[in-house]
């Protein structure tokens, strides 16, 4: 080979890392939220007591739904570039959650209205978080707020679905849920910034304590469902009692940290939800 042609070859450029084609799915990097969706939707049916053949395209509406998200946000944050992966991929997710989230709207009776409310407060969510990304405010404690309640609303959509009915009390273990993953916004802001004071995370945890408290006395809440909010409130005990260490270690631990404080939120709650003779 001459010099000239291996230098002509190595002066190629080189393949974009990030590129794909248009044919490869886009998949969302949040792996918290895939938490936050999964352990809502289960005690959403585990509060119904029950696993139907509607639960399950309930599951993979949601789950669509969410990942259509993402491609919508990055193509936003492209501003007037438009990707064709991108637009396939989250038409084609919104689309599977649009059809099965009609199809299960006509199949039930009763419930028209609390699942209509819950689909409108999805979309709502996600049209606030597209306006949010566009200004660049995603990042807004606000908006984590709406999107942590908002993904949290999988546990209602898996009980009206299933049940084919809705009650106060699955309201107050979708407020449960949105309390719970939302301590993560003050505890996380701990660690991105070292010097933040822990005053605004002891105010969320006071508030959100009452706010449980509350759901209890007007009977929204049982009082062994109640008290596993208890798990939040240890997983931020710890966390302040190893700050330093929470503030400079691993990614790696927190997620852990987090993940494993999530699944002992799970398996008290349906514990909880679930009748004593299963």
């Amino acid at each position: 080979m001459t010099s000239s042609s291996h230098s002509s070859i190595t002066t190629l450029p080189a393949p974009k890392p990030n590129s794909r084609p248009w044919y490869h799915p886009t998949i969302s990097p949040e792996h918290g939220v895939y938490v936050v969706l999964l352990v809502s939707f289960l005690l959403g049916a585990a509060a119904a007591v029950q696993w139907t053949w509607a639960t399950t395209l309930a599951l993979i509406c949601a789950v669509c739904g969410f990942q259509a998200e993402h491609p919508l946000i990055v193509q936003l944050k492209q501003r007037r570039k438009a990707k064709p992966r991108l637009l396939f991929w989250g038409s084609l997710y919104a689309g599977v959650a649009l059809a099965i989230a009609l199809y299960l709207y006509w199949q039930q009776g009763e419930v028209l209205l609390p699942l209509l409310g819950i689909y409108i407060g999805a979309i709502a969510a996600l049209g606030m978080d597209a306006v949010s990304v566009f200004y660049r405010q995603q990042r807004s404690i606000l908006n984590e707020l709406m999107t942590f309640f908002a993904v949290c609303l999988s546990a209602p959509f898996a009980y009206v679905v299933t049940t084919g009915t809705m009650s106060a009390s699955v309201v107050g273990l979708w407020l449960l849920n949105g309390l719970f993953f939302s301590s993560s916004i003050f505890t996380l802001k701990l660690r991105k910034h070292k010097h933040h004071s822990i005053i605004s995370s002891l105010v969320y945890h006071a508030i959100a304590s009452f706010v449980i408290l509350g759901l209890w006395a007007i009977g929204w809440l049982c009082s062994m469902v109640a008290l596993t909010f208890g798990v939040a409130l240890l997983k931020f005990g710890i966390i302040l009692w190893r700050k330093d260490w929470y503030c400079t270690t691993k990614i790696q631990f927190v997620a852990l940290l987090e993940t494993t404080m999530s699944f002992l939120f799970l398996v008290m709650t349906a514990l909880s939800l679930l009748p004593a003779y299963i």
